[in-house]
């Protein structure tokens, strides 16, 4: 399984990613050996993500995601989690 995620960091940003193992990459995220990004930011909690059954998807859906306001990754977030198998 494949998943893209957002992260809800502690100073209120949002990160973006994907992994194929969820609960690991969070720890590795909280530990400080996730993204770059999040070590300064710590803790983060998962606020959002969605399965794929194909890695391309996933990594096509963290690119567009990526790419949407902040507005738009909050109001993705109201959605609740979304399963595409």
């Amino acid at each position: 399984m494949n998943y893209v995620y957002l992260l809800r960091c502690s100073d209120g940003t949002l990160y973006c990613g994907w992994t194929t193992d969820l609960d690991a990459r969070l720890k590795d995220h909280n530990s400080g050996k996730g993204a770059k990004y999040t070590r300064s930011r710590l803790p983060v909690e998962l606020a959002y993500y969605e399965t794929y059954e194909d890695r391309h998807e996933a990594l096509s859906r963290e690119w567009h995601i990526k790419r949407l306001t902040r507005e738009e990754k909050l109001a993705l977030l109201r959605g609740g989690r979304k399963e595409n198998n």
